[in-house]
Formats: structure tokens, sequence, C-alpha cells
């Protein structure tokens, strides 16, 4: 697939040298030299320094969500597309939003101590010292709550830990737990605690994941240092993201909203983030068994689990009020299909002053549409609308789009071709999720794009590294033998969700990483001058994150027929629906194994007899699904894409016909949506992606027939079966009539 692109030198957009002529997906014939020839011309445009300047800019100030601090950043921003000569806007929607009043973290004695709860300036750190715009240490959407009880170590806070713990005969109903930062996104902690009757939870960062055992800490290095701490949201947004009031539905001024006992993803039970200087003191008053092996850290102590010797006092109020979500959309109109929008987005908002997350995309973005702006003046014209996006609010739970995303829900449905994020970026590694329809779409992006550091396509290095970390000579060898990478699943996590998982637009995720590790994460040390130390020192990411989002915008803005590939989503589903029956065969070969153990009482007979032990409970055998219907779906959804792609290349379609096309394949992955939504979450309607109802960031694949095997309901599992079927069958019956319609 790969021919390098010749770059120009001295580049004049039209000098007449010579450009590769490496295919482009919706550009037939010399289309794509002209394509890459605008490209290049916007390659040249970027500059580093700029992002550099935005960066420092932006991030001068705290500008946590409803502060004056964030308010300024939309203004700037709006200010920014404005001189660009797109029109913009600070369009204003409104969320709830809970913010610190008293936090108090104690020993009661006989030992005592009081957690200090803040993280000291550092002469190295410029805006470190700026406290009195500062948001203090807290998870937003804690629980009120004043809380004393014995602490109990809860390892990463996983749903298989608290297994553990039930195994050494430890309880922790009516206790505190205290977790490690890690494995999953940080709102699955206090919610499982939560469900075993926790009345409290703390997290902390360990050093062994996020301090001085994996490098020096800041400012000599990267990685945390005992102070830091990572705030963020603990919102169920597995349940559903946005402003907790106005659940699938946009909070503008006049909005309804629900009362905030009437709220579902908000949790009953106080939860405080906490630095490992914090943790230490608390973690040496518990006794009970000694950990196991991956239950350690790195401080100096021995992991005991618990209880602890000494009672906790955990006294945590919070302000609850509902506050501006301040959305810059700047808005490029389209000269020949305005009603076909290629949205780009990046959030604004930050705990702290957010150099790293978000700025870094943010910065990456304003450059890539000033780029965008410079090439207008020079002649190019985008045939669809391209709205540039900054939301507010991303931060404590996706607020500023997921609000801005139901109130246009309608419009959105029907105008949306494709939705394109960016959060915090970094130096290293193109990392790019999303609709699977769009993976080779993406290779021939990655493969266009050269990599700031050793001068190959993004495309090349991606592929040496997941050639050297292939664990197995046989993945290796598979790996060189292919010639492209493949792109992630989508979970949750930043502000695709609304689009991709509520109302079905496909959508992307890009930025770049692997080469800035560090411990700055939602913390004061999140700064301009932690970034430009550690992260992306020469901004030359920046540059290439705004080269790679760019030319995606601008190869769907202006592709003859949008270059969606279903048979490439076919194959990803077939691969999915694999996955599933494996997964069923075998948990009923492991039950049926481990129940005969528990039988003959082997575990009991292998355990310390002087040491509390409690044998694993048996399991419900698993009974044999009937998976027909989904083999079916996927058969036809094979036929129905080779139909499609019979089409796709056939030449000589006249413009109404390609009008008609496109419009069908940018609505299609709407037929995967689920009416009803997935079991006891419906916001989220997507049937192939959506976030783990215990892993929160991370992805579930086929989510409803998946978790369902994971949670052992048999019934719902065969429920759900058939529900992913028809939404796939009704994919293919679309792309069958779409192909058809064509003809």
């Amino acid at each position: 697939m790969r021919k390098k692109l010749l770059l120009a030198m001295g580049l004049g957009l039209f000098s007449g040298l010579a450009f590769s002529q490496s295919p482009i997906s919706g550009y037939p014939g010399a289309n794509a030299a002209q394509q890459q020839k605008w490209e290049a011309a916007f390659d040249q445009s970027l500059q580093a320094s700029n992002v550099d300047k935005l960066l420092k800019d932006m991030s001068a100030k705290p500008h946590a969500m409803g502060s004056p601090g964030t308010k300024a950043v939309a203004e700037y921003i709006n200010n920014y597309f404005l001189s660009l000569g797109i029109d913009s806007k600070v369009e204003v929607l409104y969320s709830l939003f809970s913010t610190p009043k008293e936090r108090v973290l104690e020993l009661t004695g006989p030992v005592k101590f009081k957690a200090v709860l803040s993280e000291p300036a550092l002469k190295e750190d410029a805006t470190s010292n700026q406290t009195a715009e500062q948001l203090p240490t807290y998870n937003c959407w804690s629980a009120d709550g004043d809380v004393t009880a014995e602490l109990v170590f809860v390892n990463y806070g996983l749903p298989e830990d608290y297994e553990f713990l039930r195994e050494k005969g430890i309880d922790v109903k009516g206790k505190i737990v205290i977790a490690k930062y890690g494995r999953s996104w940080r709102g699955i902690k206090p919610k499982v605690a939560q469900e075993h009757g926790a009345i409290g939870c703390l997290i902390y960062s360990d050093p062994m994941d996020d301090g001085y055992f994996q490098g020096d800490v800041y400012p000599q290095g990267a990685f945390k240092n005992e102070w830091g701490v990572q705030r963020g949201s603990v919102m169920d947004m597995p349940i559903y993201p946005g402003d907790p009031l106005t659940p699938g539905y946009g909070h503008s001024k006049d909005a309804k909203t629900l009362d905030k006992s009437e709220v579902i993803n908000l949790l009953k039970i106080p939860v405080l983030p906490i630095s490992y200087h914090d943790a230490l003191p608390l973690l040496k008053q518990l006794t009970g068994p000694v950990a196991p092996d991956a239950w350690r850290g790195a401080l100096p102590i021995t992991y005991h689990v618990g209880p602890s010797t000494t009672k906790v006092h955990l006294k945590l109020a919070f302000n609850w009020e509902v506050k501006p979500v301040y959305n810059v959309i700047a808005t490029i109109k389209g000269t020949e299909f305005p009603d076909e929008w290629i949205i780009r987005g990046n959030h604004h908002d930050a705990w702290v002053n957010g150099a790293s997350d978000p700025l870094s995309g943010m910065a990456a973005l304003m450059e890539e549409a000033r780029g965008i702006s410079l090439l207008m003046k020079q002649g190019w014209k985008p045939k669809r609308t391209i709205i540039f996006c900054g939301w507010d609010g991303e931060e404590p739970g996706l607020l500023g789009s997921t609000e801005w995303a139901e109130f246009h829900q309608k419009e959105l449905a029907e105008k949306a071709v494709l939705y394109i994020n960016s959060d915090g970026n970094g130096r290293g590694f193109l990392g790019a999720a999303g609709s699977h329809a769009l993976e080779p779409f993406m290779n021939e992006v990655a493969r266009d794009v050269i990599d700031p550091q050793t001068d190959v396509s993004v495309l090349e290095r991606n592929r040496a590294r997941a050639i050297t970390n292939a664990s197995s000579v046989a993945a290796k060898k598979n790996l060189l033998a292919k010639k492209t990478i493949s792109i992630g699943a989508l979970g949750a996590g930043s502000d695709y969700s609304p689009f991709f998982q509520h109302i079905g637009i496909p959508s992307l995720n890009l930025g770049f990483g692997g080469e800035n590790e560090g411990g700055e994460y939602h913390s004061i040390y999140d700064s301009y001058d932690n970034y430009r130390r550690f992260k992306d020192p020469e901004f030359a990411y920046g540059v290439a994150l705004a080269k790679t989002a760019g030319r995606v915008t601008m190869r769907f803005a202006n592709a003859e027929v949008l270059p969606f590939d279903y048979a490439s989503l076919q194959k990803t589903i077939s691969g999915y629906v694999t996955e599933v029956v494996a997964l069923a065969d075998n948990l009923r070969e492991a039950t049926q194994v481990e129940n005969q153990i528990i039988k003959e009482k082997k575990y009991t007979l292998a355990a310390d007899p002087r040491e509390v032990y409690n044998a694993p409970l048996p399991k419900d055998e698993v009974p044999y699904l009937e998976f027909a219907s989904l083999h079916n779906a996927v058969a036809a959804l094979s036929q129905a894409t080779t139909a499609l792609t019979a089409v796709l290349q056939k030449t000589g379609l006249t413009a109404a016909q390609q009008t008609e096309l496109n419009k069908h394949l940018y609505l299609a992955e709407q037929s995967l949506l689920l009416e009803q939504g997935l079991p006891r979450r419906p916001w989220y309607k997507h049937s192939i992606y959506a976030p783990g109802f215990y892993t929160g960031y991370g992805v579930k694949t086929l989510p409803g027939i998946r978790e369902a095997i994971e949670q052992r309901s048999w019934k719902e599992a065969q429920e759900q079966i058939v529900l992913a079927a028809k939404a796939i069958e009704n994919l293919a019956a679309y792309l069958t009539k779409t192909a058809a319609s064509i003809k």
C-alpha cells in the first residue's frame, strides 16, 4: 500500500514538483495527486512555534469548568477562530457540577495523623503556585459524607479483588477502603466498593505504578512525586455521561431537570484521591493477612490487607451548583454540501492548568484550523461543512460535548458525516481508534504523515513497534507480513462518546504518545514547564497531530465518494463474534474444572491450615447458548458488503448518484443502534462498542452479549445475542438496499 509522498522543497502550491500517486480513497484518478498538493501545502503552513504559543497562553492559569479561567480560555479560542476568518461563537449550555468545601482525612488514634491533601508549589514549575485559582485535590461527584471506620486495602478495587478478600474472610461492609489507581477507570473503584457495602473510598497512586519506581520524580524527572494527586471524576459514566440532571437531552437554560435525589449515576459514598505521601501512614496501620505479590506496591512497608488497628475519619462536603458550560463552535460552511458536517473536536477545560490534558490536543486543533484557513485563501474550498469544536466540561464527565450533542441530536443524526476527536497529545506513536469502517482510510492517512523523529511514515513506525513488541515468533512473522495497522475500538473517556455510542455517528479518536510517560495527570504539575521538558519538547508531535487530523478532515470534506469500508467493519464484527463464542466455551470448561476442584476440596487442602481461608463457591454450569442468529447476521453482512464494494468500484457514477450514495454511507452506522439501548444503561445504544460496566474507559465489544456472559446472566446473554444479530441484520439490509439503489 505504501508509497512515499515526495516532499516539496521550498514548496509553492502548484510548483510543478512531482507528487506520489499513492491512492487516496474517495479521490479517483488525478484527484489524488491534486489532493496531495493541497496537503503538502497544508503541512508546510504548520508551525511548531504556533503550537508552543497556543499551549503556553491557554495553560497560563487554572481553568476548571465553571471557573472564570475556563470562560477566559473559551473566549481566547473563539477570538482565535475569528481572527482566522472562521465564523465562531461560544455556545452556552449548563450542567450540575460539584466542588469541595470541606475535606478531612485523619487517623483518630491511638496513632494520630492528619493528611496534607495538597500539592506544594515548586520553583521549577512557574504556574504551580497559583493556589487561589486551583481546585483542591478531590474526586468530582463524590457523595458528601462524614464517616469513621476501620480501613481495608482492596488492591485496584476490581471485582476479583473482593473475591480474594472473601477467601481471606475479610468483609468491607461498614469499612473504608483504600485502592490503588490503575487497571480500571477511577470511578469503578468506589462503585465496586459501594456494591460491597463500604462506607467510604480512598484512591492513591502507588509509586510502583506512578512514581519513583518508574523513574525520577518531578521536578527532576517526569514521574509522580510523593505529593502529587490525580483529581478526576467518579461519575458512573458507564451508565451515562453528561449532566446528571438531564439524561438524554441537552441542558439548555429552560430545560427541565431531575432532582439530585433522582439521579442514578452518582455515588452514595464519599471518595477522596490522595498522594502516596498521605497514603503511607494509613497503610502502615493495616494488619491482617500479608497482601499477595500482585497487590504489593513500592512503598517501604509490608503490604497488609487489613483491617486497620486505628480507625480512619473521612469527612467531605461539596458545593452542588449548576454552572455554565462554554462550548466554542467554529464553522466553515461547505460549498456544495453544507448540510453534511465534518466535526473536529477537543476539550479545553482542565482540572488545573492542563497543558498536556487537554491543551496539547486543543493547540494542535487550532493550528490545524489555521492551516486550513490559509489553504482557503489560496483557493482550497471544502465541499462539506467543517465544524471545529472546543468542548468545556469534559473532565467532570463529557459535559460540554454530551449536552451539545443531545441538544442538537436530531440535526446531528441527519447531517453529521464524521466526528474526529483528540484529547491530550504527546511524543511517540499514533493512537487511532474508532469505527472499523474507517480502518483502511486511517491506514492511508498514516501512510502519508511523516514521523518527526524518524523520517518514516507514521504507519511504518507503528508497524515497527507492533512487530518488536509481539510476544512470539509466530506473532512477529504475522505482523511482518501484514502491511497495515489496526485501529482500536472506542470505549469511553473522551468526547466521542455522545456522537458515536449514543447517536451512531462514525467517529475517530486520534493522538500521539508512548514516549511521554510521567505522573502529572490531573495534578497541579500538568503545566507548560512540565510539558516543554518531558512531553513534546519541540512541539513536533503537536504538528504531527495537526497533519494527521487535518488530512482526515480535508479528505472527508472533499471526497467524491466518502471513504467508508464496511467490508472492514464486517470483518471486525466477525472477529468479535468468534471471541464471544470462545468466551462462552472457555468459561464453560473453566467452570467445570473449577467446580470439580471445589467439590474435591483441593483448594482447602492446599491452603495453609493456620490461616483463615474460605474456598471459592461453586458456580452454575454454563449452558450452551444459541449463536446461530449471530452467525447468520454476519454472513448476511458479508454478502451486503460484497455487493456494496462492487458498486463503490464502479466508474461513471453521476453526481446525483454520488450524493445519494454518500448520504447512505455516512448514515449506515446508525443501523447498529439498539432502540432500547444496553441493559441497565439505555443511553448507550451502539450494539458493537461500549465502555465496560466494570472497566469504565476500557471498551467492551458486542457489549450486551460479552458482559452478560462475563456476569453469568445466561437468559440475558441469549436475549442480547438476538438483539445484536438483529442490529447487524439491519446494517446488512441497509447496505444491500444502498447497493441496489445505485445500480
